[in-house]
């Protein structure tokens, strides 16, 4: 099956999911619409590593057993656990899973991520994306900034 090509604007915000369970995928796919995001969806765990690597997502969406049995056994949540910080800190990284407590900062971190999202609360999606999107913005901003600095300064 060939992969249809979706440009990518300088204005646009790209999200990127990976679930497995299909409704889920569809209730966060209508939120990121309804946000305006232009969303992306992996198939698998090489699909995700090879569509992160190539475009710079604001948010990435992750279920806690995409293309796995267990959280352990989730390799994409564990390639992003170990990705060096610079080619990570652009997305606002949210775990979504029955084993979390909505916007627990112990649990996130212990993950790696920047939000976790318990899957009992998919009704407030929407409003959940917002809210992580927001307080990454906030907590990040001074690195941002830093680094946009050196990288401008590198040139």
């Amino acid at each position: 099956m060939a992969e249809e090509f979706d440009f990518i604007s300088a204005t646009d915000k790209p999200a990127l999911l990976a679930f497995s369970t299909p409704e889920w995928l569809e209730t966060a796919k209508a939120a990121l619409h309804e946000l305006g995001y232009k969303v992306h969806t992996a198939a698998t765990h090489s699909d995700f590593a090879t569509r992160f690597s190539q475009i710079r997502y604001q948010v990435v969406i992750l279920e806690e057993l995409f293309a796995a049995n267990s959280l352990a056994e989730n390799s994409t949540l564990q390639g992003l656990q170990v990705m060096p910080m610079q080619q990570r800190r652009h997305a606002t990284i949210i775990l979504f899973g029955s084993s979390f407590q909505t916007f627990t900062p112990m649990q996130a971190f212990q993950q790696s991520v920047h939000a976790v999202l318990n899957v009992s609360e998919i009704f407030l999606l929407k409003q959940l994306i917002e809210k992580a999107v927001s307080d990454n913005t906030f907590f990040l901003h001074s690195f941002r900034d830093a680094q946009a600095y050196v990288q401008s300064n590198r040139a």
